[in-house]
């Protein structure tokens, strides 16, 4: 159980084994990525139901990975300084939950233009909170955060299938209110998290910036943009590619859930991972994996190919980011866990998706989508070889760092 004053900051928290604390994490996690699948993948079929022009489309679908790099480093640093990661992760999640209720009511390109920067640079740092929390909460079994962010994944695959249904029946307005009413209970379910202490944080932008000093802290950051990169290209590209081979559509869907089953042993048994080659040697399998995921896609001839190297996708962005999240608690700065997990998700989510998105579509229209792998494939093998190349040539890390505990039977 956890015990303490409200600001965890200023009072004295133990933390001991309690399911209650695993179970209110796994079902935030549950509803976090239940409401993303009720709402995200209807966001273009909305804006082209206005009568949008692509250009308007683009902007509005390119506009919000580069708001979640503003607004995931600055809430979580925010906090971190000012100690109320509680209260700014629910004054966060309101604002956003607002921007999903307002969506169906908005007709204008500039309304719609300032509601989505509005609610993608408050809801940016939510899942990086929840992250933070999951780590603290967790004590000495943090490996097992690959458990925890399993529920995101039964969330997603149980919903999914549930929004088409919803919004075909009751239009879109459906999806985006039922998104709206699961993220209130995730914030009620917020309400019980406690973050870390943070009693001698710096400002929030001194606290980026000595992240940011630290070399090894960048190779991470710069290798994570690539595994933004690549996740932009397996979201956002993976059909059209299915489509260029000649996959009908009850095979791209056959191929979607695929990659969706592997993400759960991976996740499951993610201690064991972690213990064996602790978080970074985990992190850079990972990106490997990836890149070889890519270059089989773009070796790919036939969508039957194709839909046998989707077995490898929970090696790469699932493992990719249990290790990231594992990382980057366990080398943050004191007081800094939660900047440093924002930092984390804007590169991924920020940043590299930016990028994945904005070569994919004219890669796509230039070298189809057996090309498009091509090229993301080679740019997160090289950059994945030269952080490795450089990482052999900085000072050996501190040795005081704690290594993860083996995980009881």
């Amino acid at each position: 159980m956890i015990t303490g004053a409200s600001d965890p900051s200023h009072a004295t928290i133990v933390i001991s084994e309690d399911p209650i604390n695993r179970f209110r994490l796994f079902a935030f996690n549950f509803l976090l990525f239940a409401g993303f699948a009720l709402a995200s993948p209807f966001l273009v079929l909305y804006f082209q139901g206005l009568g949008f022009s692509g250009t308007e489309i683009g902007l509005l679908a390119g506009i919000a990975p580069l708001v979640t790099f503003c607004g995931a480093p600055f809430w979580t640093g925010l906090a971190d300084a000012t100690r109320r990661h509680r209260l700014i992760l629910t004054v966060c999640m309101i604002v956003g939950i607002g921007g999903y209720i307002l969506y169906p009511f908005l007709r204008v390109f500039a309304a719609v233009f300032l509601v989505s920067i509005i609610l993608n640079f408050f809801f940016a740092p939510v899942s990086s909170f929840a992250d933070n929390a999951t780590m603290f909460m967790l004590a000495d079994k943090k490996e097992f955060y690959g458990r925890i962010r399993l529920g995101g994944t039964i969330g997603y695959a149980i919903a999914a299938p549930l929004a088409g249904l919803l919004v075909g029946r009751f239009g879109l307005r459906a999806g985006f209110w039922s998104a709206a009413a699961v993220y209130f209970v995730g914030l009620l379910l917020s309400r019980g998290f406690i973050h870390a202490p943070s009693k001698n944080s710096p400002p929030a932008m001194r606290g980026i910036r000595l992240l940011i000093a630290n070399p090894r802290w960048i190779l991470f950051l710069f290798a994570a943009l690539a595994g933004g990169l690549a996740m932009a290209g397996a979201n956002n590209y993976f059909f059209p590619y299915m489509k260029g081979l000649g996959a009908p559509t009850s095979l791209m869907g056959i191929a979607l859930s695929i990659g969706t089953i592997t993400e759960i042993p991976i996740l499951f048994f993610g201690h064991h991972l972690l213990r064996r080659l602790r978080p970074h040697g985990l992190f850079m399998v990972s990106m490997g994996v990836t890149s070889l995921r890519l270059l089989l896609f773009a070796a790919s001839t036939t969508p039957g190919m194709a839909v046998a190297v989707q077995l490898l996708n929970g090696f790469t962005f699932p493992m990719m980011w249990l290790a990231g999240v594992a990382y980057a608690n366990r080398n943050a700065p004191a007081g800094m866990t939660a900047t440093a997990q924002g930092l984390f998700s804007a590169m991924v989510f920020g940043v590299g998706s930016a990028i994945g998105g904005f070569l994919g579509g004219p890669l796509l229209a230039g070298l189809g989508g057996r090309g498009l792998y091509l090229v993301f494939g080679l740019i997160v093998l090289t950059v994945t070889a030269v952080v490795a190349l450089m990482e052999t040539r900085l000072p050996a890390e501190n040795p005081a760092v704690p290594v993860i505990p083996e995980p009881l039977a």
